[in-house]
């Protein structure tokens, strides 16, 4: 009896072990396939990002311009580097970001009104559609000298600026987004009975989500150049920003640290694209519209 008790736990846990081998090779292949894929969407921008640093290196070797001038990564990284472990730099971050967002903030609330307002009133949109379209094509440095005549050396010279930058463009893609909503869903929506601002927060705006998206990314781009050129432009009381070491980097012709602040410029905006992109592949899922 004992050893048939013996070669029966054997014998179930020889079942066990058969089970389990399936579902481990499953979770071994589910992190394989992860795997891959971050890799394949990482070698692309690390080949980029080398083939960057060999032209820019290859560019300073050929003598172009004296490295006091245009100094290679070899200088500038290291000085990068320096400047990221400084108090400095962070506070510096943290004053440009603010204005950032609060500028982006206030350029969506301004162009989802208008939006709003232009797709819904046929006279309006022939009034100022054109103008909206004129606005996007102006360079944001134009308004800075009148900015600084109504508001002075502040704060609100800036914020106006970015918001003249951006509205427009968050305007557009949603205009252009209800404009393209599908009329059987505007039907559906009246027979269900939505009416007001049911009807935009409901279906409308939904609906336009996707171009929607699309003008908010171009509306960001507007605002993040229009907020370097203002910090460049409008030093208030010398308060440490990005734009701020720009300008101090430009006049002490330290041009290591000029191009430190650059890549940090580029970087940023960068991880800003990347958060828009992913907003967007997640609203196309959503819509079955992805090739994902």
């Amino acid at each position: 009896m004992p050893e048939t008790t013996e070669r029966e736990n054997r014998h179930v846990q020889g079942l066990d072990a058969l089970e389990l081998q399936p579902a481990r090779g499953k979770d071994d292949r589910n992190i394989a396939q992860v795997a891959g894929r971050i890799w394949s969407a990482t070698w692309p921008k690390l080949a980029a990002i080398a083939i960057v640093l060999l032209s820019w290196q290859a560019v300073v070797w050929s003598g172009w311009r004296s490295e006091f001038v245009f100094p290679g990564p070899d200088k500038v990284l290291p000085t990068l580097f320096n400047e990221v472990t400084t108090p400095e730099f962070w506070t510096a971050v943290q004053v440009t970001m603010q204005r950032a967002f609060a500028g982006f903030a206030l350029a969506l609330v301004v162009g989802v009104l208008i939006g709003l307002a232009v797709s819904r009133f046929r006279p309006l949109r022939s009034a100022i559609g054109s103008l909206i379209t004129g606005l996007q094509t102006m360079p944001s440095i134009v308004w800075f000298p009148f900015a600084m005549l109504l508001y002075g050396i502040t704060e609100s010279a800036i914020m106006f600026v970015i918001v003249l930058g951006a509205a427009p463009s968050i305007a557009g893609g949603l205009t252009s987004g209800i404009d393209y909503v599908n009329p059987s869903l505007l039907r559906a929506g009246q027979v269900m009975g939505l009416r007001g601002i049911q009807h935009y927060t409901l279906l409308i705006v939904p609906a336009a989500l996707p171009m929607f998206v699309s003008g908010l990314k171009q509306g960001w781009a507007f605002a993040w150049r229009s907020l370097m050129a203002g910090e460049l432009l409008v030093i208030i009381n010398q308060q440490n920003s990005i734009g701020w070491a720009l300008s101090q980097a430009r006049q002490l012709n330290d041009a290591e640290r000029l191009l430190s602040y650059i890549i940090i410029v580029l970087v940023i905006g960068i991880v800003i694209d990347v958060f828009f992109n992913w907003a967007d592949r997640a609203l196309r899922r959503r819509w079955g519209v992805s090739q994902d």
